[in-house]
């Protein structure tokens, strides 16, 4: 019944892109829940302008206007707000979910790199200010779920699912010849183009890895990723009886955005799933010797320090190069890997550590690519 809520406040980074668009698509479904109170994108003025006078908050920021917000900047932004929701997409986003944690806010989290990054820092800041980290990538909500939504529950192994990509039973020889505009036809998910590339080479799969690490303190030997075509079973943790738990639903970010929100109620969302259409469901090993930014991304993140800020950081830029046409599909991995190779391995215990490292990683990606 409208009104029976308490209304949940919303800073939302990255506004425009295609996680945030959908977290408004949650709000405007349940304005006697949810009120924005501050907005931020990059670059998307005329789209901000659009929201603004759709959702009225108190704060609008485009980074493109402005540069990046100042320390009193992001004080200001997330003041008002019950929940930062962190949808920015990048390296940058791990600025925002720091900000967001010192200002003592229950963070929604749906950029990847806060936690590759700077998992550590994350974590540590979080327990630190009592603040509550709520995953939201439908891999990592599906364990939260299936673990009663608490990060701190007991189990045995945490299984992440994997499309596989549009390319999954690709040879090397064809995946040489792939075109960008093949890598951004994700058979199963609509999603931005970075990580809809990170999904073709699977190092989007590596990165969850990593955020699983983080997240539910597991060791990586307790995390495994498999391949499952259908995107209908978004993950599933064991537990030390051999029982094993699965959340299930159709491939719709919607749901694990609104669980981030309204957890431990759960609201209508989004159609349910229908078993008798679906027929079978398919399983197989993830093809790690096919795919090397896979293993890539675990490599670093079980280096730690600034192996996973070099890693992204490089990866940012291949992933550019190849969206441009610069480089092949294959290049990506290969321009990862140099990077890892060649930045020296070192501690990473403050921001400005990962930044260096980040910093670092883009520049031996370019030299790479580019040669100078």
């Amino acid at each position: 019944m409208a009104g029976s809520y308490a209304m949940t406040k919303i800073a939302l980074i990255g506004c425009t892109g295609s996680i945030g668009r959908q977290v408004l698509d949650v709000v405007r479904h349940n304005r006697e829940r949810f009120r924005i109170t501050a907005l931020a994108c990059r670059s998307n003025r005329q789209a901000l302008d659009a929201l603004a006078a759709e959702f009225q908050p108190k704060i609008c920021y485009c980074a493109a206007d402005g540069g990046s917000m100042s320390e009193s900047s992001l004080q200001d932004f997330f003041a008002e707000c019950d929940v930062a929701f962190i949808a920015a997409g990048g390296a940058e986003g791990l600025k925002y979910t720091l900000a967001a944690i010192g200002a003592g806010k229950k963070v929604a989290l749906a950029n990847k790199e806060s936690l590759v990054v700077g998992g550590k820092l994350v974590t540590e800041a979080a327990e630190k200010k009592g603040v509550e980290i709520v995953p939201v990538d439908s891999e990592h909500s599906a364990i939260f779920q299936a673990l009663g939504c608490r990060r701190d529950a007991p189990f045995e192994r945490l299984v992440l699912t994997a499309s596989g990509g549009p390319f999954l039973h690709h040879t090397r020889e064809q995946l040489a010849r792939v075109t960008a505009a093949e890598a951004l036809a994700h058979p199963t998910w609509n999603m931005g183009p970075k990580v809809t590339v990170d999904s073709a080479t699977l190092l989007n799969k590596g990165y969850e890895v990593i955020e699983a690490h983080w997240l539910y303190g597991a060791d990586y030997s307790r995390i495994q990723a498999v391949v499952h075509p259908e995107s209908i079973v978004h993950s599933l943790v064991y537990f030390r009886d051999g029982a094993a738990l699965a959340q299930l639903g159709y491939p719709d970010m919607r749901v694990p955005i609104q669980l981030a929100l309204t957890y431990p109620d759960r609201l209508p969302c989004a159609p349910m799933l229908d078993l008798t259409e679906l027929k079978a469901l398919h399983f197989e090993r993830l093809p790690a010797e096919r795919f090397p930014c896979y293993g890539l991304a675990l490599q670093a993140g079980k280096r730690g320090g600034n192996a996973p800020a070099v890693l992204n950081g490089a990866a940012e830029e291949a992933v550019r190069a190849f969206l441009q046409g610069g480089i092949p599909f294959l290049r990506i991995a290969e321009t990862i890997e140099e990077a890892l190779t060649s930045v020296p391995q070192a501690e990473a215990e403050t921001y400005a550590d990962l930044a260096e490292a980040d910093r670092q990683g883009r520049e031996a990606a370019r030299k790479y690519i580019y040669g100078k």
